[in-house]
């Protein structure tokens, strides 16, 4: 491994070397080898890209070239309404209710973004916003998707999972289907459950055997729960809806997801790029693709380098396995009182003693699509070259920065 790793680290220093820090970049063979290997594991089914793991059109434009992939999940209107004007697709999915007037009148107002998005909707107030905006008889009918709630509650309040949808039982899927049916101007099209305590979180976490285990466990008695509630509630809401597409999973539940007989497309994105929260998954492990590389600009002691920059930390709970992790070369550790700054990080380890000032450390983010926020561009390494693409932050677009 720390062989495969030094020659990593030669192939992206040698690419890069004309570059000043920060330099984020993207190995093309690990993208695409990450992108075919959950296409392989999809059961047959077509994965929608999740944008915000990729924050790039460039690649984003790459991955839905390859087999097994179709479509796109937006993390917002003004995003999804950017991409479909871009000709990036024409068909989105908004995976988060939007409360946006200014996106959603721009959307109701346009016959062809009504055509290729589709909101998210989990109450009948999502619906009384777009009224509001553009009334029924002055628009074309608005596509909807109802979120199903996947969380696990075995017991009493006991909550397992992320708070999402307030829509839970089949007999909730069905009631709020009936109400969106029946109000004019809109079309009930889709159905999302994302399994969360099971696609977004990590059975192996570093160091932490007994929580390990806890998750383990819950994810085996969770999964076959959701698996026939959904189907249930897929039943109960068919009734009142043809529907076109039920969407299910993430990167960590591609496989379980896809084998799901109701689910008929599965959503992936962060795997595309394997950021470091994918290390602690047994089922599968994407290969790393996305790397950010910062300068030495100091050695204020024996077995310290510092580096200037570093604090990109990801989002979640405030823990370590936010931080984003000294990758290359190996066997750099963040110091402990100081951990990733904003404008220095100093490192220790036997190794810093090679550095020297001007010398790049490459770094891992926990997150996928949250690298991008901090650059404007991505270096796209193929082989030893490197071409820039712009990140959606490079193209002027923060959208929700």
């Amino acid at each position: 491994m720390i062989a495969d790793r030094t020659t990593l680290q030669e192939r992206l220093d040698r690419a890069t070397a004309g570059l000043e820090t920060p330099v984020a970049v993207v190995d093309l063979a690990a993208f695409d080898d990450n992108a075919d290997q959950l296409a392989a594991r999809s059961q047959g089914k077509p994965l929608r890209v999740a944008s915000k793991s990729v924050r790039c059109r460039t690649l984003l434009e790459r991955v839905l070239a390859r087999p097994g992939w179709r479509g796109v999940m937006a993390y917002t209107v003004p995003e999804a309404i950017w991409l479909v004007r871009s000709g990036l697709t024409d068909d989105v999915l908004v995976a988060y209710p939007s409360a946006d007037r200014t996106a959603l009148r721009e959307l109701t107002t346009d016959p062809k973004l009504a055509a290729a998005i589709t909101i998210m909707v989990d109450h009948p107030s999502h619906l009384d916003l777009v009224d509001q905006v553009t009334p029924p008889g002055d628009r074309p009918a608005v596509r909807l998707c109802l979120d199903l709630d996947s969380s696990w509650r075995p017991a009493g309040p006991l909550h397992l999972g992320v708070r999402r949808s307030p829509v839970h039982s089949a007999g909730q899927a069905a009631s709020l289907a009936r109400r969106l049916v029946a109000r004019p101007g809109f079309a009930l099209v889709a159905m999302m459950s994302y399994e969360a305590q099971i696609a977004g979180l990590g059975d192996l976490p570093p160091g932490q055997a007994l929580r390990g285990r806890a998750i383990r466990l819950m994810q085996s008695r969770s999964f076959p729960e959701i698996l026939r509630r959904r189907a249930d509630a897929v039943a109960a809401v068919r009734e009142h809806a043809d529907l076109e597409f039920v969407n299910a999973g993430g990167t960590g539940s591609v496989a379980a997801s896809g084998a799901d007989p109701v689910v008929t497309e599965v959503t992936a994105g962060s795997g595309l790029y394997g950021p470091t929260l994918f290390d602690a998954y047994t089922a599968w492990r994407p290969t790393p693709a996305a790397f950010f590389a910062l300068s030495v600009v100091r050695r204020p002691a024996p077995r310290i380098a510092t580096v200037l920059g570093g604090g990109w930390i990801a989002s979640g709970p405030a823990e370590t396995s936010r931080q984003p992790t000294p990758y290359l070369p190996a066997g750099l550790k963040f110091k402990p009182d100081e951990g990733p700054g904003e404008v220095q990080t100093p490192l220790v380890g036997a190794v810093a003693d090679t550095l020297r000032p001007g010398d790049r450390v490459w770094f891992r983010h926990a997150k996928a699509g949250e690298l991008c926020e901090h650059v404007n561009e991505l270096q796209l390494i193929d082989g030893e070259s490197a071409t820039p693409a712009p990140t959606y932050r490079g193209e002027g677009h923060a959208f929700l920065g």
